[in-house]
């Protein structure tokens, strides 16, 4: 999430065409075999076991921390059993966070606290969920990168090349850290640990289940990263190639589960849909992904934020129906797996007001149905039964769907949140029918 775009720039029609043909080729050939209760794209749809597959899901990035304890894992129990009461079965989560040292608003503790090493409890917490998740039916997205500093990622990678020090947007801004940050897809070094963590995870086999992740149906895509961004003009080409190269990586690896980027869309790619399109109609990325943030991204005023729902709501169908029609030629549905909007006031309590909120999620969640590009949508987040004690996260404090560097609160959907539980169930219940 975050931060506005800049410009766009063209890419050639000879090359649109020839990346469209070959995608056009590949979807007709995707997953015609895919093993038993994995989901795979057909004829532009998402499918389970020879039926569509259309969801509400949601974000629940912290699930594996929980899993990681005792004590989480018993709270990870109710929060699964409270989302499959509600009918979300689909859950986007990060495979773990990078880097050993404290800082503020970063996720702790960290799964790979240097180069190919990683924290073990962390990393059975991972494989506590997803078979936790195989148990129940339900489908995991993992992204294995993160752009953003919350978890690591980008600039623990460029740290662990030879970088200085990363900036912290907390402290130094937004500006600075994404002018570090757009290193990231132009230094050979970061990129290749990057893929050795790749190699890592997506070619682990689960302690607790026995199979090797390639074999789970818990799992419905590899992500490549939380919405991975150039950060500058000039890395536009190089994001692409890295894109690219990464998803053929998994594949060769995994060649079963379907890959997605975590793309925000043209927000994304510095307000590049053409660029946007190219990713997303590559072979090896079986269907499109944006993101949503209607405040962040200005569509909502922070000290009107409910009352500018309606213009919200236009903007974000507008944003859909562009990317949509984007993509309509490389017969891929579309995921909205991330879209938020803050409680009434942008307030953080647990017992404060979600009017604005409710109303535009009724919207989205009228999408699946509504436009057939459109394959399921996560809500972000969840926060189910935390109990945040601070309004900036602090180790020891309940996980919420808040990552460290939010208001705790401000996003999150908890088990109290009564009327959003209800619309919740209700979409769900829809698009099951």
């Amino acid at each position: 999430m975050y931060q506005p775009f800049s410009h766009m720039m063209k890419i050639s029609t000879f090359l649109r065409n020839g990346i469209m043909a070959a995608a056009l080729l590949a979807s007709a050939a995707t997953f015609a075999k895919a093993p038993e209760g994995f989901v795979y794209v057909e004829d532009g749809r998402l499918m389970l076991d020879g039926k569509p597959y259309t969801f509400i899901g949601t974000n629940f990035w912290y699930g594996p921390l929980l899993a990681s304890t005792a004590q989480g894992r018993e709270r990870l129990a109710r929060e699964l059993d409270l989302l499959q009461e509600l009918g979300v079965d689909n859950l986007r989560v990060l495979a773990g966070a990078d880097g050993s040292r404290s800082i503020p608003s970063h996720v702790e503790p960290a799964l790979q606290t240097a180069p190919g090493v990683y924290n073990d409890s962390v990393m059975a917490g991972l494989d506590y969920m997803l078979a936790e998740m195989e148990k129940r039916g339900m489908k995991a997205v993992v992204y294995l990168n993160n752009a953003w500093e919350w978890s690591g990622g980008y600039t623990t990678y460029l740290e662990w090349a030879g970088e200085e020090e990363a900036p912290l947007p907390l402290r130094d801004g937004y500006p600075a850290y994404m002018e570090y940050a757009s290193r990231f897809v132009r230094n050979d070094k970061a990129k290749k640990l990057a893929a050795d963590h790749v190699r890592n995870i997506v070619g682990r086999t689960n302690r607790f289940t026995g199979k090797p992740y390639k074999d789970s149906p818990a799992i419905m895509s590899w992500q490549i990263a939380n919405e991975p961004r150039a950060f500058s003009e000039e890395g536009k080409r190089d994001l692409a190639d890295w894109i690219h190269s990464t998803a053929r990586l998994i594949k060769e690896i995994d060649p079963d589960h379907m890959v997605s980027t975590g793309s925000e869309g043209k927000q994304g790619t510095e307000g590049d849909i053409e660029l946007w399109k190219e990713i997303h109609s590559y072979p090896e990325i079986d269907y499109a992904n944006i993101h949503i943030w209607p405040y962040n991204w200005g569509w909502a005023r922070p000290e009107r934020v409910e009352d500018d729902v309606e213009r919200a709501k236009k903007m974000t169908a507008d944003y859909v129906d562009e990317h949509v029609a984007a993509i309509a030629g490389a017969a891929k549905p579309i995921v909205i797996e991330e879209f938020g909007f803050p409680r009434d006031s942008m307030a953080i309590s647990r017992d404060s007001a979600t009017t604005g909120r409710d109303t535009y999620y009724n919207m989205v969640f009228s999408l699946p149905a509504e436009n057939p590009g459109v394959a399921g949508v996560n809500f972000w987040g969840w926060g189910g039964y935390a109990e945040p004690a601070h309004r900036a996260w602090e180790p020891g404090d309940d996980y919420t769907g808040d990552p460290a560097q939010e208001d705790q609160g401000l996003n999150s959907v908890f088990a109290t949140d009564k009327s959003t539980l209800e619309i919740i169930r209700e979409a769900a219940s829809r698009v099951r029918k």
